[in-house]
């Protein structure tokens, strides 16, 4: 078994789904339908969402770096949406941001958006509409995807590739927070699915992708190591074998796993409670039979310090508009919560808060000042930064479109201000953003 080939073991994910014809561009036709779904995560668990392709994750699509592809949406349901490419550099008027410019899909209504796939990576693909106080809406919902970017000379190092996504159902606001009845990997609950089959000494890449509204997750495979390669589907300056593994909303790991305890286990959720809700998936050897294991795993810091570069760079002043080797302008943006769920950056909500502007060819240090108790998981669009400085720790090597900003910590991020056009920036916390944590990136 290759790199290229999907295991059928069981991962309930389907490889590039719905495809059409070439069009005349040369480019891949790719159908997604949004609709209404009864997802059956489990025994006598059934729940109302609205999903692609009848299917919770959506379709995975694999492509080449550089490929050229057509999505085209329909809409089956009563209210318009549209679909966000996360983590893609792509044109702002197919990114899947209204705020951007990108066209709404109406209700029952087809809309198509053409792009070139660029950079290769773990991408992921959802909803990206506003839901309020309806939690039906958004990344609630099972409106959610893995989008494989292969590099051209991408090695194949390991015999399976499986993405493991991570969601919960039936939110309610219960004392300021979004709370969940129900937790899935791959839309199924702990024990309903079929399990990932392995074999011994195996390697097998884990893509790990976070797909919560609103959830931070820490997940562990007892009895095995993640050593992690990259982080938002970008390579890490230097990869570290860790026990577990903590991603916040929007957040990717690829994690690459020697199969050497055969046997049965669980890889889930760290948290017994969101555990027992449905966080995990079995993972089987062959010829293994009995219960699947779970051991507990040690208390770890999340630092992603640890994954960024042995010797870092000498700093350079800041202060003026330079090329990339010279210092970057520093740009503040203040986090902070005003009255009831109500949020802003630099002291204005989301549509009043003031843009923040570029130049093209610019270099930027963005500095993100968290002013509250809770940890914010800050999300780019169309770019890719590096982290500079977390929670005071400078670091270097480490690309990411989305960073936890811990509460009452700062966390600075080096951006090449490169590809023109209006990009929105907003916390990947579904209720957050909601409640006017949100703004624009400009060029000037």
């Amino acid at each position: 078994m290759t790199r290229r080939d999907f295991l059928a073991s069981g991962v309930a994910l389907a490889t590039t789904g719905a495809r059409a014809q070439d069009n005349a561009s040369g480019g891949d036709i790719f159908k997604l339908r949004i609709a209404p779904v009864a997802l059956d995560l489990g025994p006598k668990r059934t729940v109302k969402t609205v999903a692609y392709n009848g299917q919770v994750p959506g379709p995975l699509f694999r492509w080449k770096e550089g490929q050229t592809v057509t999505i085209e949406v329909t809409n089956d349901t009563a209210e318009a949406d549209l679909v966000h490419w996360h983590g893609f550099h792509i044109p702002p008027e197919v990114d899947g941001a209204m705020e951007e410019g990108t066209p709404m899909v109406g209700a029952h209504a087809t809309q198509s958006y053409s792009f070139k796939v660029t950079p290769a990576g773990t991408r992921w693909y959802h909803s990206h509409v506003m839901g309020g106080h309806n939690y039906q809406r958004g990344t609630y919902t099972g409106q959610f995807g893995v989008a494989i970017v292969e590099a051209a000379n991408e090695p194949a190092a390991y015999d399976q590739d499986i993405p493991i996504v991570l969601h919960e159902w039936e939110p309610s606001l219960v004392e300021d927070e979004i709370a969940y009845k129900v937790q899935s990997i791959n839309g199924k609950m702990l024990g309903a699915g079929e399990p990932v089959r392995v074999k011994a000494d195996q390697k097998v890449l884990f893509r790990i992708v976070n797909a919560s509204a609103t959830v931070t997750h820490r997940v562990a495979l007892p009895g095995h190591s993640f050593r992690v390669i990259a982080l938002d589907g970008n390579a890490v300056a230097t990869p570290r074998t860790i026990p577990v593994v903590e991603l916040g909303p929007a957040e990717r790991a690829d994690c690459m796993v020697e199969m050497t305890s055969p046997g049965v286990w669980i890889l889930g959720e760290t948290n017994t409670a969101q555990r027992n809700a449905g966080m995990g998936i079995v993972v089987e050897y062959a010829d293994a039979k009995g219960p699947p294991r779970w051991l507990q795993m040690p208390e770890r810091e999340w630092d992603y310090t640890e994954f960024g570069a042995a010797q870092l760079p000498a700093p350079q002043p800041a202060g003026r508009l330079l090329t990339r080797a010279d210092g970057p302008v520093e740009i503040p943006l203040q986090f902070k919560s005003v009255g009831e769920h109500s949020w802003t950056i630099n002291g204005k909500s989301w549509p009043s808060a003031d843009p923040i502007v570029v130049k093209a060819g610019g270099r930027y240090r963005l500095i993100f000042d968290n002013q509250s108790s809770m940890a914010h998981p800050v999300h780019l669009h169309r770019h890719t930064f590096e982290i500079t400085k977390f929670a005071g720790k400078p670091t270097g090597g480490v690309f990411k479109d989305v960073v936890i900003v811990p509460g009452w910590k700062e966390v600075e991020v080096d951006l090449l201000a490169s590809n023109p056009g209006p990009s929105l920036f907003h916390c990947h916390h579904q209720f957050h953003m909601d409640m006017g944590f949100m703004t624009l990136l400009k060029y000037a």
